[in-house]
């Protein structure tokens, strides 16, 4: 019954999959800092805390660095935000949950990965493709769902200490406390702060913003093994507040006024969530789960003259219900979904407030062989206040035709509403004019956002010379039925915004081939061909600021751990980033114009680590070791008020080398 309760622990924070590969996960995640799964009928690679000590993870937002899946990059000079891409899409596109609840979606989109620690993550899965209909409807090119620390399994106290030459300094720390013997409890606290300005590339302007972070998480499990209950509650506080712009700009001066360019975003959120699961004692493939959420996000915010304030109440409720049927080679989940969210949103003078609620019911099949083949068939209905009635259905399937080789194969839809201006903020960075060119429809006057989104990938493990290997092939294409098409090649003097009237595809092919070369020295590679073309107004055109090609490689390397697990940990991360389609700047001044194709890319990063005993460890590391620094990250810099102004278009590092060290401390 105990092994029971533990999967099903491991089942109400994990993306929906069968029991053994829930199990399979769980056990090998264990032994490697990234795994993937030969029984899984979704491609999901699994990333490890060990995994996130890699690299400077700062933030959720930065927990990506050394994995191929997922594409980083800056999404403007001014906030120092970084943008994450699976499949060639941008981040709205993918269904962002924490601990299997939706986290970062609506006014959330631009900054909210950057409000969950590196340090409280235990896991994150990566799944490609379309995702569970359990999840909802709104995932079209993939799911990325975070795994908190557990209380049960927590020990008693972390420290981590941060700093870094861009002025950036942090401090986590972690208390667990086990209640009793059904009862653990943890406080998780967060602080970190720039106060020192930089303009590396003299431009005027800030580099990174000024700004500080409080953020704090209390989490309290109960489990009852013998009774088959088991229970989260989650309470968390943040508030965050960032200034950038002109490095000589005073808010208490020159707010609103054409002194000097310069912006605040101010966001204070409250999270509460809740998990109840109980397991048959009798028929432990059998169970129910209920889960609850509620988020308050408020962001008060400016972009020179231009103000932006949008105010999200959220409430979420999940009830699932799992058995099988006749046997335990065909199981199901149902169960019902509820979100309602209410929005207050200012831009400038005009008023975009609305409320939006959903309800919907699944179910979803799984055939399971125990052998070389299984199969997922899920479908959804949901009712929407303004998207309408709708179906969405999602197949997954794997087939293994050899030792240590699976195929596998997806298929879905999804809809979403685009918060246009939520998901776009960047662009308030500019002295484009916001214009929305349709107006029959029930969101911002648009339609919702319709796509399917196909996959095929093959993954082979095998030994070179008695070392581990695996080499990987994924191709996928999503082809949008409609989209709300943000239209940056008319004019560089404005973003229009409107229903795709022609054709929008994103294809996405990956070749991964990773091995160990040798005992403790281990290789990553990938390279990605992106396709993906919108048909615009003035023509067709590669989505702006993404590379058609990429190259991605990591070498890291570990000593042989000594007496009190003393040892030196290596790592090393290359990116070479193809040249990128960028916006239309020929209406702008001679002196503010860009061509059409940003140059190639390399960006380069190193980590040392030096671990002194199971208790304590020590870290240096180095981001963009080339130093390259994009050309004229912010256009019109020197009249920021003038038609030119733009800090939206950025395809390279505007900060050159940053230098970081920090360290760790446990009691266990």
């Amino acid at each position: 019954m105990k092994n029971t309760i533990l999967f099903f622990v491991v089942f109400l924070s994990l993306p929906v999959f069968s029991q053994d590969t829930l199990q399979s996960i769980k056990i090998e995640t264990q032994r490697k800092k990234l795994q993937k799964s030969l029984l899984n009928p979704f491609n999901t690679t699994t990333l490890s805390s060990k995994e996130l000590l890699k690299a400077a993870c700062c933030n959720l937002a930065e927990s990506f660095e050394t994995n191929p899946s997922i594409d980083v990059n800056f999404s403007d000079a001014l906030t120092g935000t970084k943008q994450i891409k699976m499949l060639g899409l941008t981040s709205p596109y993918l269904l962002i949950t924490e601990e299997n609840i939706p986290s970062v979606r609506g006014a959330s989109q631009a900054y909210g990965l950057s409000f969950t620690p590196g340090t409280w993550v235990e896991s994150i899965q990566i799944t490609k493709g379309a995702g569970s209909v359990i999840n909802g409807y709104e995932s079209i090119s993939g799911q990325i769902n975070t795994e908190l620390k557990k209380p049960a399994n927590d020990i008693p106290f972390f420290l981590n200490v941060y700093g870094s030459t861009d002025s950036r300094f942090e401090i986590n720390a972690h208390l667990n406390e086990k209640v009793s013997d059904k009862w653990a409890t943890s406080l998780f606290i967060h602080g970190n702060n720039r106060f020192s300005k930089n303009d590396m590339n003299n431009d005027g302007f800030l580099d990174n913003p000024l700004g500080n972070q409080i953020n704090i998480l209390n989490r309290w499990q109960y489990t009852n093994a013998e009774k088959g209950w088991v229970s989260f509650l989650n309470f968390k506080y943040m508030n965050d507040e960032k200034q950038t712009g002109q490095v000589d700009f005073d808010p208490t001066r020159d707010k609103f006024t054409t002194n000097f360019w310069g912006s605040e975003i101010n966001t204070e959120r409250f999270d509460f969530s809740s998990k109840l699961g109980y397991v048959w004692p009798e028929i432990p493939y059998q169970s129910i789960g209920f889960q609850n959420a509620f988020s308050s996000h408020n962001q008060r915010s400016y972009f020179g003259l231009n103000r932006y304030n949008i105010k999200q109440q959220s409430y979420y409720s999940n009830l699932i219900f799992n058995s099988i049927i006749s046997n335990t080679l065909h199981k199901f989940s149902t169960g019902l979904n509820f979100t309602l969210d209410d929005y207050q949103e200012f831009v400038n003078v005009s008023d975009f407030s609305r409320k939006d609620n959903s309800l919907g019911a699944f179910f979803e099949y799984t055939y399971d062989n125990t052998d070389n083949f299984s199969l997922i068939l899920g479908g959804r209905a949901d009712y929407h206040n303004r998207l309408g009635f709708f179906i969405t259905p999602r197949l997954h399937a794997r087939y293994n035709p050899w030792k240590d080789g699976v195929l596998r194969f997806s298929a879905g839809r999804g809809k979403r509403s685009a918060n246009i201006f939520a998901e776009n903020q960047q662009l308030f960075g500019s002295s484009r004019s916001f214009n929305i060119l349709d107006t029959n429809g029930k969101i911002y006057g648009l339609n919702p956002e319709i796509a399917w989104n196909y996959g095929v990938g093959f993954l082979q493990k095998f030994h070179i010379f008695s070392k581990n290997a695996d080499v990987s092939v994924d191709f996928y294409r999503t082809d949008f039925q409609n989209q709300a098409v943000i239209d940056l090649f008319q004019s560089a003097q404005e973003v229009n915004f409107y229903n795709l009237k022609g054709n929008s595809f994103a294809n996405s092919l990956q070749l991964e081939f990773n091995m160990e070369i040798i005992k403790r020295l281990n290789l990553r590679t990938a390279y990605k061909y992106y396709d993906i073309k919108t048909d615009y107004i003035s023509g067709s055109f590669q989505r702006p600021l993404q590379a058609k090609h990429r190259f991605f490689g990591n070498l890291e390397f570990e000593t042989v751990a000594k007496e009190k697990k003393q040892q030196w940990k290596f790592d090393y991360t290359f990116n070479w980033i193809g040249k990128q389609q960028l916006p239309n700047t020929s209406t702008n001044p001679v002196a503010d114009r860009l061509p059409d194709f940003s140059p190639s890319v390399v960006v380069m990063n190193a980590q040392v680590t030096k671990v002194f005993s199971s208790l304590f460890e020590m870290y240096v590391g180095a981001e963009n070791l080339g130093n390259y620094k994009q050309d004229r990250a912010i256009l019109g810099a020197d009249n920021p008020f003038g038609t030119s102004f733009d800090s939206s278009i950025v395809y390279a590092p505007i900060f050159g080398q940053m230098y970081y060290a920090g360290l760790r401390f446990k009691i266990k």
